[in-house]
């Protein structure tokens, strides 16, 4: 069995990560196949990142890297020995935004990813990068979220080593184009795909037909029903999700 991970990750809040993240699962499953959909807040529930929580129920504010990479070597393992053949994550690979916020510096996270590229075989993996002006994105996350969202976010990344620069969604953005840099930096180094999807113009069913579109030949499988829009997708509204 060929096991294929999908890491959808985003360049910034607001940019339809989660709601993508959820229509590809859905999509996979719809045509066959076994899907786990390891969503953003898992890492704290989840048997295989059990270390995670462990360190931060111990008090760290941080995680040590060499904690991810075996947690995301156990959750390969236990996965395809549960037999699934396509893991779908919500901002579990490369890890890069708590990384930096962490304040390691490039090359220790060239090392990071260096290791996460072993600890994923024998998966086959593709990342999904979910692309937008983040001065955009910032302002549409903080209209759907409302103005206390504004404040939590910038007083996360300012009271973390790595992002202390950050004072207001101006500097934030900034934070955010260098992040970007960095992490197209790293995957570059990897052998795994990465499928760019800029989703300042599109609304959340292009969003998800455009995946859909690039994934069908990575994924190897057919689709044997309709080409519907899944709920995840159909149900949110475009504004939330270009």
């Amino acid at each position: 069995m060929t096991m294929h991970l999908i890491s959808v990750i985003g360049n910034s809040p607001g940019v339809g990560k989660s709601t993508l993240c959820r229509a590809v699962a859905d999509w996979l499953r719809s045509i066959g196949a076994s899907v786990d959909h390891f969503e953003e807040s898992d890492i704290l529930t989840r048997p295989s990142f059990r270390p995670v929580a462990d360190e931060f129920a111990g008090g760290a504010s941080a995680v040590r890297p060499e904690t991810l990479v075996a947690c995301t070597r156990a959750y390969v393992t236990e996965s395809l020995g549960a037999g699934k053949d396509r893991l779908v994550t919500d901002a579990l690979l490369p890890f890069i935004p708590s990384l930096v916020a962490w304040g390691h510096d490039e090359a220790t996270l060239v090392h990071v990813v260096d290791e996460l590229t072993r600890a994923v075989k024998p998966a086959q993996v593709t990342v999904v990068y979910v692309h937008d002006d983040p001065d955009t994105a910032l302002r549409r996350a903080v209209d759907r979220e409302g103005a206390a969202w504004e404040d939590w976010y910038v007083a996360r990344l300012a009271g973390s080593p790595g992002t202390r620069a950050v004072h207001d969604l101006t500097s934030a953005a900034a934070h955010l184009r260098s992040e970007a840099d960095l992490t197209r930096r790293l995957l570059a180094r990897t052998p795994w795909r990465l499928l760019t999807v800029d989703v300042g113009d599109l609304d959340a069913q292009e969003a998800f037909a455009h995946t859909r579109r690039h994934l069908a030949g990575f994924v190897h499988l057919q689709e044997q029903r309709s080409r519907t829009v899944p709920e995840a997708v159909r149900d949110q509204p475009a504004r939330e999700c270009r």
